[in-house]
């Protein structure tokens, strides 16, 4: 224990070795104090200072033929010693900035550093805002909203049996990798360069065909490190997420459904499938349970989001685990549904707003949501498109939405460009300020100043 603590203690000190380039201006911020200090303790009229200005004054004279007043030169050693110790904390400042950019691999640029760690420390003292769902849509949010807070932590569903995840669940006996990888990648630092790499499949290669670059990272931090929490913790690391990434369980779960017609549809990627009315879904073990820091993330938010996300295959999976819609309801934070913007053929045909509430609502057994978030504003040049595959725009009806004990907030929150998705921007702007409506106890009807979201680039 000792010899820890003395290794602690020299490593603290390892910024003074040779080569490190800020011993020297600690020098010149030690000399700009003693300057300021001295000038300091001249204003003083005792003994020893006024001895001291006579020196010089002296000097002064003699050197440099001035006639210098006393009270000049105390004012100039001040201000010369705050000059000196402001140009040397610059400076060293500056090395320190450069020595992080070269080992991050960020750019060079010190204006910008300074900038990026600015907005990293607000982003530090944001709300604690919790996102509970999968798939798409939780990845949507999760992008907007990690322009307001680092302070996020996505409780995401692990139920997906399809595709990539799929076969690395069963084939290594891992947790679906799929919308846990999407999660990380939304909250990633350099976003752009890590879809790129992360989404990237394999077209060809026994074994790999199929499979996303990202799914085999995660499975090869999990075989690395032997435990799939600790591979996410690394991989989060490694991609420098703004926020945390939790699965919803550690149980491997199947996701089954049972439709109205009798039929009982086991896995999540075969319920679509099925095109039958659900009445419930439920997981198979029932008696599977969330981590700890889910739970404890839950308590300590200041807001909890629901969606946006597949109804019955994203939403509702997680609030199935046993004890997560308790803790979700007992948390005194707000909790905020966010509905889809168009059904989903095979799941939620013909669901209204309130109708995608009822079905949570069923699922926990009674009211968990404070606010729901609905689009107002169906889509335009993707309609037809969508109307082909059966899927149309959720109805917003906000008199069944207040009958049901939730605030309704309308905003236009649609992107379309290959798909009709939320925007992350304004959706994360709709959030934002529902949650301070909230905290000054607004009344039945929350405002969303759209107009100004509308302004937003989105980047």
């Amino acid at each position: 224990m000792l010899s820890k603590l003395f290794n602690k203690f020299l490593r603290s000190f390892r910024w003074l070795l040779p080569g490190m380039g800020v011993k020297r201006w600690i020098v010149v911020l030690i000399f700009g104090l003693l300057l300021f200090s001295t000038g300091l303790m001249l204003l003083n009229s005792n003994k020893a200072a006024l001895e001291l200005e006579l020196a010089l004054q002296n000097i002064c004279a003699n050197t440099l033929g001035l006639k210098v007043e006393s009270l000049t030169i105390d004012w100039a050693l001040i201000l010369l010693g705050i000059a000196v110790a402001w140009w040397s904390a610059h400076c060293g400042f500056n090395v320190i900035l450069e020595t992080r950019a070269e080992q991050s691999g960020q750019p060079a640029d010190r204006q910008d550093l300074v900038d990026l760690m600015y907005e990293r420390r607000q982003l530090s003292h944001g709300l604690k805002i919790v996102a509970i769902g999968g798939g798409t849509g939780l990845s949507t949010l999760l992008r907007g909203l990690k322009r307001h807070t680092s302070n996020i932590t996505a409780i995401v569903s692990v139920s997906d049996n399809g595709g990539s995840s799929g076969r690395l669940s069963k084939e290594l006996g891992i947790l679906p990798p799929g919308d846990l990888r999407h999660c990380m990648t939304a909250l990633a630092d350099d976003e752009n360069l890590l879809n790129e790499l992360f989404c990237y499949r394999f077209h060809e290669g026994e074994g790999l065909e199929g499979h996303s670059f990202g799914n085999l990272f995660l499975a090869a931090l999990t075989d690395i490190y032997g435990d799939f929490e600790e591979a996410l913790r690394k991989g989060s690391q490694v991609l420098n997420i703004c926020g945390r990434v939790i699965p919803a369980t550690l149980t491997p779960t199947t996701l089954c459904a049972q439709l109205a017609d009798g039929r009982v549809i086991r896995g999540e990627s075969e319920i679509p499938e099925a095109h039958g009315q659900i009445n419930k879904v439920y997981l198979e073990p029932a008696q599977c349970t969330p981590p700890q820091e889910v739970l404890k993330a839950i308590q300590e938010a200041d807001g909890i989001i629901l969606g946006p996300g597949s109804l019955y295959t994203s939403v509702i999976p997680p609030l199935l685990i046993n004890g997560l819609a308790e803790a979700v309801k007992k948390a005194k934070a707000p909790k905020i549904y966010v509905c889809n913007v168009m059904t989903q053929p095979g799941e939620t045909d013909k669901y209204s707003a309130a109708d995608h509430l009822k079905a949570i609502n069923k699922h926990v057994g009674g009211n968990i949501a404070n606010y729901v978030v609905v689009n107002v504003a169906p889509p335009n040049r993707l309609r037809k498109k969508y109307q082909k595959s059966g899927a149309h725009p959720i109805k917003a009806d906000l008199s069944q939405l207040r009958a049901l004990g939730v605030t309704p907030i309308t905003a236009n929150l649609v992107n379309e460009s290959e798909l009709v998705r939320h925007d992350p921007v304004y959706l994360a702007e709709t959030i934002i300020d529902t949650l301070a409506a909230h905290r000054s106890r607004s009344t039945e009807v929350i405002p969303i100043n759209f107009e100004r979201l509308k302004l937003r680039v989105l980047k």
